[in-house]
């Protein structure tokens, strides 16, 4: 038997998660972007560890595919979208978040909550990965490659496909690949 279960964050419990965020990225100013993603990759392995609802199983993948994209030298992201997303990995960063970790079932539920802000905030960057991880590996199935061999190769077909998503996710954002025209965040900022 399932069972929906909605919650509605008003501006109030908004303003908690934002506090959180604001927190957690002044804790990270003195972390490189590598210290950030494989901080936020302990709490998959957390998370790996227990046995997690579905519901929060499946918003820790997300965090898994948000970790990848500024981890995937194929992808290049370039450092204004990289630092987008590095912003929201700084709350998984920081191990002082809402709910401990170690508390039965409910220590990750602030952090699917807030993975699940995160992937709102970011959709279109993730909606281009996702689309150039797709391309990437049907490119590596008809030549006939192991996709994990071109993460680190610049080939013509991987980077003008890499363009073209990035230059969707910044139209989508109201701003072209070729043009840095000043964005503003509409949940997290981060440190330049």
């Amino acid at each position: 038997m399932a069972l929906a279960i909605t919650i509605e964050l008003g501006d109030a419990d908004l303003q908690h998660f934002i506090d959180a965020m604001k927190k957690a990225q002044a804790d990270a100013r003195h972390l490189s972007p590598r210290q950030i993603a494989d901080a936020a990759s302990k709490l998959l392995g957390a998370g790996r560890d227990v046995a997690l609802p579905d519901f929060i199983a499946e918003r820790l993948h997300k965090l898994d595919e948000m970790i990848a994209m500024v981890n995937d030298e194929g992808f290049a992201l370039p450092d204004e979208d990289k630092q987008r997303v590095l912003a929201c990995l700084t709350y998984f960063a920081n191990p002082q978040d809402i709910i401990p970790d170690d508390v039965p079932v409910l220590g990750f539920l602030d952090d699917a909550i807030m993975i699940e802000l995160c992937v709102r905030e970011l959709r279109y960057e993730i909606e281009a990965y996702e689309d150039f991880v797709d391309f990437r590996n049907r490119e590596a199935a008809a030549r006939g490659v192991d996709p994990a061999s071109l993460r680190t190769e610049r080939v013509e077909w991987a980077e003008a496909r890499r363009i073209e998503v990035i230059d969707r996710m910044r139209k989508r954002r109201g701003q072209s690949y070729h043009s840095s025209s000043s964005w503003k965040p509409t949940l997290f900022s981060f440190r330049s």
